[in-house]
This record gives C-alpha cells, sequence and structure tokens, in this order.
C-alpha cells in the first residue's frame, strides 16, 4: 500500500473513534527512518554527522531541528528526519566513521508514525499500554520500545500532552482499530 493509500485509509479508520478535543490522534506522514547502530567509541563522531548529542541516556531522545534521536539501548538509535536529509545523513556517517564499526539501516518502509495529543492523552495510551505515563516516571524526552496491546511499538513523549508513536506499518491498521476503540471508551 502506497503512502497516501496507507494515510488516507488510516484516517478513515480513526475517524470512527470521535476524536474529541482532550485527544487527538494523527498519522504522521513522510519523514525517513533510519535504525543506527554504533559502539561507544563511535558516539562523537556520529553525533557530529548527525548533528546530534548522542551520549545522552538509554531511552532518551535528542531533537535538533527535523533531526531526532531516540537513544533505544546502549548502542541503538531509532533515528527521525526529513526525506531530504536521508541521502546527506548516510553520506556524512560514512565519510565519518571510516573504520566501518557501524550499522545504518533505512526503516522508512518499515515504519510509520501517530501523532497522540491531548489532555487526556495518556487515558488513551493507557487503553493498551502498561507504561507509567506520571511526568515523574516518563518525562518530556522520554523515548522507549513498548507494546500497545500486542503491538511492539517506540512511544516518544514530546511534551506534557503530546506522544509520537512509531509502530511497523503492517500492524498499523490494528493500532488504528484500537486507538479507535479506547477512544469511543472515553467519548462524551
Amino acid at each position: 500500500m502506497d503512502n497516501l493509500a496507507e494515510t488516507t485509509s488510516l484516517s478513515r479508520l480513526f475517524a470512527l473513534s470521535g476524536q474529541a478535543g482532550d485527544r487527538r490522534c494523527r498519522p504522521v506522514t513522510g519523514g525517513a527512518r533510519f535504525s543506527l547502530r554504533v559502539k561507544q567509541a563511535s558516539l562523537g563522531a556520529a553525533g557530529e554527522a548527525l548533528g546530534l548529542d548522542l551520549t545522552g541516556p538509554i531511552n532518551r531522545a535528542v531533537s535538533s531541528g527535523q533531526r531526532t534521536a531516540l537513544r533505544l539501548g546502549p548502542d541503538e538509535w531509532l533515528l527521525l528526519l526529513a526525506e531530504a536529509d536521508a541521502a546527506s545523513v548516510a553520506a556524512s556517517l560514512a565519510q565519518r566513521l571510516t573504520d566501518g564499526l557501524y550499522s545504518l539501516a533505512d526503516i522508512s518502509h518499515r515504519q510509520t508514525g501517530i501523532a497522540l495529543e491531548g489532555a487526556a492523552v495518556t487515558d488513551l495510551l493507557n487503553g493498551g499500554c502498561p507504561l507509567d505515563f506520571d511526568l515523574a516516571a516518563f518525562p518530556v524526552g522520554m523515548a522507549t520500545r513498548t507494546i500497545f496491546f500486542k503491538a511492539e511499538i517506540v512511544l516518544w513523549r514530546q511534551d506534557t500532552a503530546r506522544f509520537h508513536m512509531e509502530v511497523w506499518r503492517s500492524f498499523a491498521p490494528y493500532v488504528w482499530s484500537l486507538l479507535a476503540n479506547v477512544g469511543r471508551e472515553y467519548a462524551d
């Protein structure tokens, strides 16, 4: 399914949820996604290539402009960037990491994003995600791999009431239908 058809299909599916002003979801279209694996010794060079500080703690996001790196493990990052930056980022990493001891895989076709926001968005997420979304437990800037019902997702808290979810495209209709079902439970 191409991006436009997928977005249209998912938008129609989510329209069934009766979104209220206290929670909104929308597909995140476009953008490039990469899985980056790099050793600790090369973090400085990789960060220079990306224009991001990759030395932060695990389960945290760092952003600059349209580039974001979500640190998911000791040597693993999910990179979210503008499609126009994809080729230059790959070239810059290859130029700076000359030892070749890194892995960069384009996963743009594997994943899609969902933006979730609103005062009651944590209620919507807790309908299928076991995490504690209290700000003390899951602060702004936190990003982690978790589940939503039975689908593996990556969840990033962008602001107190705004999240970005990454999900495999094959699971996106399932996740959208579950978001719609949970949303109906909170409908006025």
